[in-house]
């Protein structure tokens, strides 16, 4: 790896404390104990001023002791000023020590203005740029912001961060799929019934109104996460896990992806009301701080998709999620057809089994009817189960290791973002539209009671 600088625009910002310094921590504590070279200096740029000494703190707070990280913490300075403006970006990469990776922690509008001012400043050809999602606030302004990022550098130098897609999540999905027989020859329409790819948090708001209440479940989580594990679950195997040819696969299956029927048919909204969660009691949705009732944000969000594809052609695929509900469920879950050959004389009529992908905590289990132990002619439901091994980085090391690398496969590449806005705006423009009402359900419970039978 060579030299960089890392500058943090955003560093006093809620995600630089809360995640992307402890991501920088492992990256830095894995190398120190692998013996690897790490070459690198730290830059943090925020609006306010902030004495050394606080910046030094706030440091000491999130990156431990060891030689690098020493070192890291030790070189470490704060700067202040306005990011949009191209004087104070022009200073920033003059003083930088080494070819910059400029880090966009900034809400969406603000990186959006950095972008344009970077239009007047000259940069080193190698410069690397790091974008927090939401890529745009629908397919319009997306593929504008991709058309001013290409003015800028080529694609391969922008990362468009999306920490879902830790290469711990990648790699396991993609090895279970291509790397196993006996789950590649069932993992299409012959075997799979349908598919739900879910993320139902317990949290609820946590203080994120500036911006959640701006996005909702939909763009949120949905538009962004959900789909691209989607593009993962239901693609074909590329030929090899180069960037191009993974983010290729990504593609083609995202352009295979339909919605449902019409967009007032495939999709669903709704809001929490109060209510009680793990034995907290959380108000309503539209009583959190910092929340616009008339903006009829939605907090769980259902959408209805097919492919066009031949591997999952005609199959249900439901991407859902929410927050404030009962029970937290983060999965992958392909449920397979019944068995259409079974002789007559077992008995039992569970449900359908399944493949289950657990996203958090990352786990596989497979769902199997054998001979029960009691009666022979009796099936009885059995699960396997498995942990995939952890990453030794967090989801942010992950996705900070790739871009101080200069590699790309954890970023998520301009045609795919506008091919997931693709998919979501006619919704969005259908809720606008109120042709999709906006159901209720308490904090707490699993959602709204008509979703049941849906």
């Amino acid at each position: 790896m060579s030299a960089r600088t890392l500058i943090i625009l955003g560093a006093t910002g809620d995600l630089t404390q809360r995640l992307l310094l402890p991501g920088l921590e492992s990256v830095m504590a894995m190398a120190e104990s692998g013996g690897r070279p790490l070459d690198i200096d730290l830059m943090g740029v925020g609006r306010m001023a902030q004495s050394a000494p606080d910046w030094q703190a706030a440091l000491e707070r999130s990156i431990g002791s060891g030689p690098i990280r020493d070192r890291v913490r030790e070189t470490a300075r704060y700067a202040s000023g306005d990011v949009t403006e191209p004087e104070t970006l022009q200073r920033l990469f003059d003083e930088a020590p080494n070819s910059p990776v400029l880090y966009l922690a900034l809400p969406p509008q603000v990186s959006e203005s950095v972008v344009d001012a970077l239009g007047s400043v000259r940069f080193p050809d190698d410069l690397r740029l790091a974008i927090e999602k939401p890529f745009g606030v629908d397919g319009r302004t997306a593929a504008a912001l991709n058309a001013r990022l290409a003015r800028l550098v080529p694609e391969s130098q922008v990362h468009r961060v999306d920490h879902f897609l830790g290469m711990s999540t990648v790699l396991n999905l993609l090895g279970l799929r291509f790397a196993n027989r006996a789950i590649e020859a069932i993992w299409n329409a012959d075997h799979v019934a349908s598919i739900e790819i879910r993320f139902d948090e317990s949290l609820a708001l946590e203080g994120r109104a500036g911006y959640y209440d701006r996005a909702g479940a939909l763009v949120d989580m949905i538009q962004s996460h959900l789909l691209l594990v989607h593009a993962l679950v239901t693609m074909d195997a590329p030929p090899s896990l180069d960037p191009h040819h993974l983010h290729d696969s990504m593609m083609a299956a995202l352009a295979a992806t339909r919605l449902r029927g019409d967009p007032a048919e495939a999709s669903r909204r709704a809001r929490f009301t109060a209510g009680n969660v793990d034995g907290v009691n959380v108000p309503a949705y539209v009583d959190e701080d910092g929340v616009d009732a008339e903006r009829n944000t939605e907090t769980l969000a259902e959408l209805d998709l097919e492919s066009i594809h031949t591997r999952f052609a005609g199959v249900p695929i439901v991407l859902r999620s929410g927050k404030a509900l009962g029970e937290p469920v983060t999965e992958i879950r392909l449920v397979l057809r019944k068995s259409h050959n079974r002789p007559a004389g077992l008995h039992g009529d569970a449900p359908p089994t399944s493949i289950i992908v657990s996203l958090t905590p990352e786990k596989l289990a497979i769902e199997l009817d054998i001979n029960g132990a009691h009666d022979p002619f009796t099936l009885d439901r059995v699960t396997l189960s498995t942990d995939f091994a952890k990453g030794k980085l967090t989801a942010y090391g992950e996705v900070i290791a790739g871009i101080l690398d200069g590699d790309d496969t954890l970023s998520v590449r301009g045609d795919i973002v506008e091919a997931c806005w693709g998919l979501v705006d006619p919704v969005l423009a259908t809720w606008r539209s109120g042709a999709v009402p906006l159901d209720s359900y308490a904090a707490g419970s699993s959602g709204p009671r008509e979703w049941a039978s849906q």
